[in-house]
């Protein structure tokens, strides 16, 4: 008997679940959408970096929809190898594109311990990239361990987990 309604799946784990990678697959369409990611994509000016970014990175910050939620994204697209210069990649981004790391503020009580931050790393395709394990890195990545994206940006000044500035 049915009484009407669908039961979605939870996460039973704080990354990689079926919920976190169908979320960010609509994260990186609307990233696409706004012109953030892709082939028609606006480029900002390169800069060195280190890992485990990458050794330069172009960062662009600014509000994004997805799902009807409004939140600031933060898209860092991660160039190597190591050696390649930002002249380079402005030259030809496409050809140096490693990974695309992506922090989305997601609505209030997501997480709240870690500022309600939804993490994934995407390759150059698109595709989420995944940890050793096989896990696909979306959704709260690495959540209370002592490295990986949460532990790393637990540290960064102002408290809001962001290391560009302070928010």
């Amino acid at each position: 008997m049915s009484i009407g309604f669908t039961a979605q799946a939870a996460d039973k784990k704080p990354a990689g679940g079926p919920e976190s990678v169908a979320y960010a697959k609509k994260l990186w369409s609307a990233m696409g959408d706004a012109k953030l990611i892709g082939a028609k994509a606006f480029m900002t000016s390169p800069y060195e970096g280190m890992e485990p970014h990458g050794f330069v990175l172009e960062t662009i910050d600014t509000m994004l929809t997805v799902g009807g939620h409004t939140g600031l994204v933060i898209v860092k697209k991660n160039y190597g190898p190591k050696g390649v210069t930002p002249e380079q990649v402005v030259d030809n981004p496409k050809k140096h594109l490693a990974a695309v790391t992506v922090m989305f503020k997601r609505e209030k009580g997501y997480d709240p311990e870690d500022k309600d931050w939804f993490w994934a790393k995407y390759k150059a395709d698109g595709s989420l990239d995944k940890n050793p394990a096989g896990m696909q890195l979306a959704g709260k990545v690495v959540k209370g361990g002592k490295a990986g994206c949460i532990a790393c940006h637990k540290g960064a000044p102002g408290g809001d987990m962001v290391f560009t500035r302070d928010r």
